[in-house]
């Protein structure tokens, strides 16, 4: 199928592993081109080597307006198509455990530089009238996770931006959508089998046996599968879906929402 977005430029935060890294990779494959922003420059390095001519880079923390502010001068007069809002969680804790200080990190690392960066760009998007937003959040934001109280807190918040801004601006050819990932076998899920583990006494392997048996389908889910829905809805083709949370969890979330 083709997505029609070759040539394309779009931005990747978190390229440089797990959703970041395979949606990256599925956009490149596809003939777009890149600006991956990550902390870790080597990896970066490694991503535009695999890929000449078609990934710019930027090494940094894409919370940090300093960065926010040289990306934006890297699309410069550059149409941008699409943008993969996506880093990494905060640590697993109950609600007893936390500081408020740990909710301030969260509000600052899930969800104030989201909205930072979607006030940046969107506006330039409308004006050309197209333009796709993907946030990767969690399956929590339907079914709340254990010991992830400020992930299921804050996640839930980017959900009530993304709908309301989606409806603020759904005519003009720019959606936002979220996709939100159950267990996959990406190194972000081990934090939660290190805190169950801490907890029951149990060995880490034996808690994340128990976490896969509680998956229907019986597995982990693998990035790649993420990362071949999520291109489509950066490409024109899913230009009638905006304001939507789709998970993507091998059965877990039970709702029938």
């Amino acid at each position: 199928m083709d997505l029609k977005i070759k040539d394309q430029l779009f931005v990747v935060c978190g390229a440089s592993s797990g959703f970041g890294k395979a949606i990256a990779l599925a956009l490149v494959q596809e003939g777009a081109n890149l600006i991956a922003v990550a902390r870790r420059e080597e990896k970066l390095h490694e991503l535009q080597l695999s890929a000449p001519g078609q990934v710019e880079t930027l090494a940094g923390d894409i919370m940090d307006p300093d960065v926010q502010f040289l990306l934006k001068e890297m699309v410069g007069q550059r149409q941008l198509h699409g943008i993969l809002i996506n880093a990494g969680g905060p640590p697993a804790k109950t609600v007893l455990e936390t500081t408020l200080e740990d909710w301030d990190r969260a509000y600052q690392s899930i969800l104030r530089w989201k909205l930072a960066i979607t006030q940046l760009f969107v506006p330039d998007m409308m004006t050309h009238h197209y333009g796709r937003l993907l946030f990767i959040e969690s399956s929590s934001v339907k079914q709340p996770l254990e010991n992830l109280v400020l992930s299921n807190s804050f996640r839930v918040a980017v959900v009530g931006m993304v709908k309301t801004l989606s409806l603020e601006i759904a005519k003009t050819g720019v959606t936002l959508n979220i996709l939100g990932p159950g267990s996959h076998n990406t190194p972000a899920i081990d934090r939660i089998y290190t805190k169950k583990s801490e907890q029951t006494g149990l060995p880490f392997d034996q808690v994340k046996e128990n976490a896969i048996g509680n998956i229907p389908v019986g597995r982990l889910g693998e990035a790649v599968e993420l990362a071949s829905l999520a291109v489509w809805l950066l490409s024109p083709l899913s230009g009638y879906i905006t304001g939507q949370t789709i998970t993507v969890d091998g059965g877990q979330v039970r709702s029938m929402l």
